[in-house]
């Protein structure tokens, strides 16, 4: 696995490395010691999640827990291609406001590691995706918050436009990073 810290340093992208044949292929999704020295600490994950959006421009997000139930994630696609999103929401950090866009699929089999004081999100590119992540907390329902998609201030180019997004009710009425007062 080769880990590629991005743009804003603690969000890094895991290429694999691909074994293929005549069967198919075979292909390494984690290793706890790799990870712990590529990130620089350890990461204990607790809780697999899996979810299938069924139409291209579902968009998931941006999705965040509060203090004290901060989530890191590991991020990967099973089926399909999404465009796969972390914003930093630390409030103290120099790269608060600022996001890291990747495309991952079922293709490249990249994955997108998000710590905690990231919010998170993705839009499908394909027909259909189904999406696999390991988090490092619990689920915690009363922790469970949200900034808008399209906040100007973030200016995220999810690669679609609004009236082809689909939302959940709740997505579409996250406040913008500067209306918050749940950030980290």
């Amino acid at each position: 696995m080769n880990f590629i810290s991005q743009s804003i340093p603690e969000v890094f992208l895991i290429e694999p490395v691909i074994h293929k044949d005549i069967r198919g292929y075979f292909v390494e999704t984690f290793k706890q010691a790799l990870f712990d020295e590529a990130i620089g600490y350890k990461v204990s994950f607790v809780q697999d999640n899996e979810s299938k959006s069924i139409s291209r421009g579902v968009l998931r997000g941006l999705h965040f827990q509060s203090y004290p139930h901060t989530q890191g994630k590991l991020v990967r696609v099973i089926s399909g291609k999404v465009l796969d999103v972390a914003v930093d929401i630390r409030r103290n950090s120099k790269t608060f406001g600022q996001h890291v866009a990747i495309d991952l699929s079922e293709e490249n089999k990249k994955q997108l590691f998000i710590p905690r004081g990231f919010a998170h999100g993705f839009v499908v590119l394909s027909d259909s995706a189904t999406i696999s992540y390991k988090v490092d907390a619990y689920y915690a329902a009363k922790h469970n918050e949200g900034i808008a998609y399209n906040d100007p201030d973030i200016n995220i180019d999810w690669g679609f436009s609004e009236s082809k997004i689909i939302l959940s009710e709740a997505d579409k009425n996250y406040p913008t990073l500067a209306n918050s007062d749940k950030l980290l």
